[in-house]
């Protein structure tokens, strides 16, 4: 039906025609803008602009309800949108591009997890990461829905959490990560928090085991029923390796005449070959493992009979029999490092070991080394004032 749009007629004609479920209404004054009217909405009707794109497809563009809008406002409207189709734009083209866009939920299963997958080392702690937290946050948004300010309250509900500002980053870091990608791939125009405020870490703590604590830690890890988790504690507190090290060691990596464990630079933080020698107790648990010549990896999950991605649940348990509660996987680095300091180790020598690239993070067992060799210093001194006990005869 073609007839002249007058507010009258918006206030008192919207009715569908007998034995009709659904009517257009074209306005004879624009074509193109017409009044859509269904039965069961009796009295009010839908604004639409329809047109045909550059390709000669016929699009339709809702305006909005007769209840919402004038008519002046929706004509204004459709002018505004004929005036685009003019110059050979498409009004629905921006409306199609943010319905394509997808949730961070597919982004991550489908785009993200796939690309870093043969890339970084570590994207079994991503997947860790979104999976527990993230995921149930933001999953369900669209990548263009997210912005600063919800970001920001996801970083304070991880703090009342009881998250570790550092925890907490490494989760901001990941989505940034993932929108960085987005944009790159150009599934979204830009990052909302490309430059988002990380939180200050305040992580200079490192934690030692005393002696006492350590003899309940070793017998936690020598009598718990997870044999494979507590070699692998056992395996890191013997060698200060990071723990993605050890979970992605291969056993040709292993040098049993040699006594060695060579750790490629496609494994290594510094991304340089690493090797590490292997003292009695490392060597006692690899000799302890039922893997060689049965697997590539040392250490497998026997359940799933593959390598170990993360250990963090079962280390939680471990840790927690110990009577340790704050004690971190990556703090028996931490021990392994103090121990050869203590013992008078040059900070060379540990930051060989270590695998350190930068001399500065070694100096942080500077003031444990300091106490050593002020021992040593004071063997000198002892020297010195036994000398000056010596009454030694003067000749006259």
């Amino acid at each position: 039906m073609i007839v002249k749009l007058t507010e009258s007629f918006i206030s008192n004609g919207l009715q569908c025609s007998a034995g009709k479920r659904r009517e257009e209404v074209i306005d004879a004054l624009m074509p193109g803008f017409f009044v859509e009217i269904r039965a069961s909405s009796s009295g009010q009707g839908t604004y639409y602009f329809r047109y045909k794109d550059v390709n000669g497809h016929t699009q339709t563009k809702k305006l909005g309800r007769t209840t919402d809008i004038t008519l002046a406002e929706a004509r204004s409207h459709a002018k505004e949108l004929r005036a685009q189709v003019d110059l050979g734009q498409n009004p629905r083209a921006a409306e199609k591009a943010r319905k394509l866009v997808v949730t961070f939920d597919t982004f991550f299963k489908e785009h993200y997890l796939p690309y870093v997958i043969p890339r970084k080392r570590s994207w079994g702690r991503d997947e860790e990461l979104y999976r527990l937290r993230i995921s149930k946050k933001l999953g369900f948004k669209k990548l263009n829905e997210l912005t600063r300010q919800q970001v920001q309250s996801f970083q304070s509900e991880l703090l009342a959490e009881g998250l570790a500002p550092a925890t907490v980053n490494h989760h901001t870091k990941l989505i940034r990560r993932m929108l960085n990608l987005a944009v790159e791939w150009e599934m979204i125009e830009k990052n909302p928090v490309s430059r988002i405020s990380m939180l200050a870490e305040m992580n200079q703590k490192e934690r030692y085991l005393s002696e006492e604590e350590l003899v309940r830690l070793v017998k936690v890890l020598k009598t718990d029923s997870c044999r494979s988790v507590s070699l692998i504690m056992f395996f890191l507190l013997s060698t200060g390796a990071r723990l993605n090290e050890v979970l992605s060691a291969t056993w040709d990596q292993v040098d049993r005449e040699r006594k060695v464990w060579r750790i490629p630079a496609l494994n290594s933080k510094s991304k340089r070959l690493r090797v590490v020698p292997l003292n009695e107790s490392a060597f006692d648990v690899i000799n302890q493992l039922e893997t060689e010549h049965k697997f590539d990896h040392l250490f497998i999950n026997f359940k799933s009979k593959k390598p170990y991605v993360s250990i963090h649940k079962v280390w939680d348990k471990l840790r927690t029999k110990a009577q340790l509660p704050e004690m971190r996987i990556h703090d028996a680095r931490h021990f392994f490092c103090g121990a050869l300091a203590s013992s008078g180790r040059t900070l060379y020598e540990i930051q060989v070991l270590a695998g350190h690239s930068d001399p500065k993070t070694t100096m942080r067992y500077s003031a444990i080394s300091s106490k050593v060799l002020q021992s040593a210093s004071s063997t000198a001194s002892d020297i010195i004032k036994g000398a000056m006990k010596q009454e030694i005869p003067v000749a006259v």
